[in-house]
């Protein structure tokens, strides 16, 4: 199946030392610091390697957010924002944007930051475990539970951060809702590849993997279509993976809608959606030429030498041919100028974002540690670091992975790069 991922690039920051002034010596709320320091420190080493187990980068992960609580939350009894939530000012790369740091002095701002960063490093990390000369069905589980973690913390950047930023700052940061949602919509349908591919292997209804190929299909271009609007220089190669994958599953739902039709006697319609097929395997091919020649912030690829498009071609030639000749002895239908209508709806294995959910507070947050902190230091957002940019930031080197160069010895031709 056609596994093939773009990836963009790590997001950079800036060292934080959370040196924050104090109204009264309290260890606990000197000890947040310092494990906030270290733990921020921590997940930013280990990021750049999509090598590490799922369960090492979470458990930092959410001990961060556990530190991180009173920096959103008051926990004197109130139920409004932290006092210090604009009490330090961070700067982060974005992945649209190139090596500048955009700043901003919003302590959510820091955290949507960090989360897009995990949901990036568990796309890489499917990527790493599919990109073995053969896989497991253990680890293609653990593909779709990575995709499926990585979306579901874009939906949480999406619906539970973004909207309380006090600034989204500059269209392409990675805190435009556009991106965030970009990102969701392309890790759940990358995530649902890994269902289609099964589906195939397993030679199930081609009713219903002409639906899933569909719903597929339809979340590239949701994630298509939130890009619209931003500058096509920035979004463009982006965009242009997104309607490859579309074109290419819709190629896949057609071809299957033609089994299917066969299956029903419906030989005109079977006819007519296995050429629908090849149409869309030929706007598939026609956009991998042109992403291959395209700059942007993903590595270079050619999606069409991979063998899972070098196998489509041959599947839909079979299936039309075949559909042609039981149409032609058998049923003797007319062929239709308009294809058939495609199955909207899977009723089986759709996938869905794995929730992430705040922890609970650090125990070391408490009325005590909260009041030690200095509320004169807590001053109100600065108007003027709106989004401010500054300088460059050295892009993050990332550890090496093997990728596969051996074709898979499978009948949909499914690797992930």
């Amino acid at each position: 199946m056609a596994h093939w991922f773009h990836r963009n690039l790590f997001k950079a920051t800036t060292v934080e030392n959370f040196d924050l002034k104090m109204v009264a010596l309290d260890t606990e709320a000197l000890k947040i610091c310092g494990d906030l320091k270290q733990c921020r420190k921590r997940l930013l080493e280990l990021i750049p390697d999509a090598n590490h187990s799922g369960e090492t980068i979470d458990s930092i992960f959410n001990s961060y957010l556990s530190l991180a609580q009173g920096f959103l939350k008051s926990f004197d009894g109130d139920s409004r924002a932290s006092k210090m939530r604009h009490s330090i000012i961070f700067k982060w790369t974005h992945t649209l944007l190139g090596s500048k740091p955009y700043a901003e002095q919003d302590f959510l701002y820091e955290v949507a930051n960090i989360t897009m960063n995990i949901g990036i490093w568990y796309m890489k990390h499917a990527s790493m475990i599919a990109g073995k000369d053969d896989i497991t069905m253990d680890e293609a589980k653990e593909v779709h539970t990575s995709m499926r973690k990585a979306a579901g913390a874009f939906q949480f950047v999406t619906q539970e951060l973004i909207p309380d930023l006090v600034s989204h700052g500059e269209p392409g940061m990675d805190t435009d809702p556009r991106v965030a949602g970009a990102y969701l919509a392309q890790c759940t349908a990358e995530a649902q590849e890994v269902t289609v591919a099964r589906a195939m292997e397993l030679k199930h209804n081609a009713a219903l993997i002409s639906a899933l190929s569909n719903e597929t299909a339809k979340l590239f271009l949701e994630a298509d279509n939130l890009l619209n609007t931003l500058n096509p220089k920035v979004v463009g190669q982006w965009k242009t993976y997104m309607q490859i994958k579309a074109a290419f599953y819709t190629a896949y739902a057609y071809m299957y809608c033609g089994e299917n039709c066969l299956t029903l006697e419906k030989g005109g319609d079977a006819v007519r959606a296995c050429q629908e097929s090849k149409k869309y395997y030929d706007k598939a091919l026609t956009l991998s030429k042109e992403y291959s020649k395209m700059k942007g912030p993903a590595k270079i690829a050619k999606p069409e030498q991979h063998l899972f498009f070098r196998k489509l071609l041959p599947m839909i030639q079979r299936a039309l041919e075949k559909c042609e000749r039981e149409n032609g002895f058998i049923y003797h239908q007319k062929v239709p100028y308009d294809p058939p209508q495609l199955e909207m709806k899977a009723t089986y294995g759709l996938a869905k974002p794995e929730p992430v959910t705040m922890p609970a507070p650090s125990p070391l947050w408490n009325p005590a540690s909260y009041a030690a902190f200095d509320t004169a230091m807590a001053s109100a957002r600065d108007p003027k670091l709106k989004g401010k940019s500054e300088g460059e930031l050295p892009e993050v080197k990332e550890a090496s992975v093997h990728q596969s160069g051996v074709d898979p010895k499978n009948e949909s031709g499914c690797f992930i790069q």
